[in-house]
């Protein structure tokens, strides 16, 4: 007899990093938020990395965090080495009630970002490779094609009542909310289908 499949957790996840690339520039926080697939907000991550000492801020970048101040700040507080960092990150994940699903608005930025250093600094995959994009989400909920998904094109009953601030819990927090009033939306026409 097969083993019952585990209950997904989706993992809502933002970083804020100073550079296009992991490796040459460096993560500088990263907030994560569980959900059950009920919707439920089962326990939230945060952390602030210390840079990588081979790595430079890219200039663009740099001139772009100037317009967020505050978010700056918030993300130079306190910072961990990032194996001590992600190593905490990992050890958290396994202890969430089910299997995670990394979820991001865009997926393909802050994914990139978490694989990499996971890997680099604990050799562990959690997620393995699962993952969903919210934005290609919307667009297959919406019918609708990539450039008319954008957040300004979403009906406002999903969005989140929160701002994106740029720290990194606030904006995992934000799309978390998102996402869990899109899939709920989605669900109940799926039961409805049935």
């Amino acid at each position: 007899m097969s083993k019952p499949r585990p209950p997904e957790i989706f993992l809502s996840v933002d970083i804020e990093a100073d550079g296009p690339i992991p490796g040459p520039h460096s993560m500088l926080s990263l907030g994560a938020v569980a959900y059950t697939a009920e919707g439920e907000n089962i326990g939230d991550f945060f952390v602030n990395l210390e840079t990588l000492p081979e790595a430079q801020p890219h200039p663009a970048m740099t001139e772009w965090w100037q317009q967020f101040p505050e978010a700056w700040e918030a993300c130079r507080e306190s910072p961990q080495s990032p194996a001590a960092a992600m190593t905490r990150f990992a050890d958290w994940i396994e202890t969430l009630p089910g299997l995670p699903i990394f979820v991001a608005w865009p997926a393909t930025w802050d994914f990139m970002w978490v694989y990499w250093y996971l890997i680099r600094f604990t050799g562990r995959r959690p997620f393995s490779e699962h993952g969903i994009d919210i934005r290609s989400y919307a667009m297959g909920m919406r019918r609708k094609p990539f450039g008319k998904s954008g957040k300004n094109y979403l009906p406002k009953r999903w969005l989140s009542g929160g701002s994106h601030t740029h720290v990194a819990l606030d904006d995992a927090k934000e799309q978390g909310e998102l996402f869990m009033n899109m899939f709920k939306e989605n669900s109940a026409k799926a039961l409805g289908n049935s």
